[in-house]
């Protein structure tokens, strides 16, 4: 019995040991990205804060215009009026940040956690936020024109006043999310996007794609809201919200 049991256990050491060893060389290489960038240096265009620590800071009119940010950890960090043009931010950690005012414009947000996150009037025009996770974030007044919010989840987030023209929230959660106010001066891609209680009273949407009548159902919206051609008033509208 014992001879029969060898080569299984074998087989399990030996995919043991790969496990650790794949887990190793994973942690050696994020130690050897935070080794090679420039964490303690000050801010700059092009600065490589890769993985690096730079939460809680007061970094406000930075100028980190094409800086590697991939990974930064800038929760709680003052990023007020900074130039954050054409960075990468991808996988940053930007939970309960301000950018209120930065410029963001072509910047990747691919896969960044922002909840509760101030872009209050920033510009972020051809801006990737695709698989963010911007749950209660505020753009609020923001310049969103050309962003890509697919696969995003946005649920509470708000676009209240914000330009958000051509911007694409394909796949994206948009439940309960804010748009009074937006505006919308040409299409805008709501392809398979879950629109829960999203409140579009008074917005133009007559140039949207991707929306179905079953979508909009599950909207709010008034007799302002306009509406792709095809499309009816749901006759939930207006909506009745409640404190839930």
């Amino acid at each position: 019995m014992s001879n029969r049991r060898a080569p299984r256990l074998q087989h399990q050491t030996s995919r043991v040991s790969l496990l650790l060893a794949a887990s190793l060389a994973s942690l050696v290489f994020a130690a050897g990205a935070a080794a090679a960038a420039d964490c303690k240096g000050g801010g700059g265009p092009n600065v490589d804060w890769q993985g690096c620590d730079k939460s809680r800071l007061m970094l406000s009119g930075s100028d980190l215009s094409g800086a590697n940010l991939a990974g930064a950890d800038f929760s709680s960090t003052d990023l007020r009026g900074s130039n954050l043009t054409g960075a990468n931010l991808e996988k940053a950690v930007l939970t309960h940040a301000s950018l209120a005012g930065a410029t963001a414009d072509k910047a990747s947000f691919v896969h960044v956690e922002a909840y509760r996150t101030s872009f209050q009037q920033m510009s972020a025009q051809g801006a990737m936020f695709t698989s963010a996770e911007l749950q209660r974030a505020d753009l609020s007044q923001a310049n969103v024109t050309g962003a890509d919010f697919s696969k995003a989840e946005l649920g509470r987030a708000s676009f209240a006043g914000a330009t958000i023209t051509g911007a694409k929230f394909d796949f994206a959660n948009l439940s309960r999310a804010e748009f009074q106010g937006a505006m919308l001066a040409g299409p805008i891609s709501f392809d398979h996007t879950f629109l829960y209680l999203a409140r579009f009273e008074g917005l133009d949407l007559s140039q949207a794609t991707g929306l179905v009548q079953a979508q909009l159902e599950l909207t709010c919206g008034d007799d302002k809201t306009k509406l792709p051609a095809g499309l009816t008033v749901p006759k939930g509208w207006p909506c009745k919200f409640t404190n839930d």
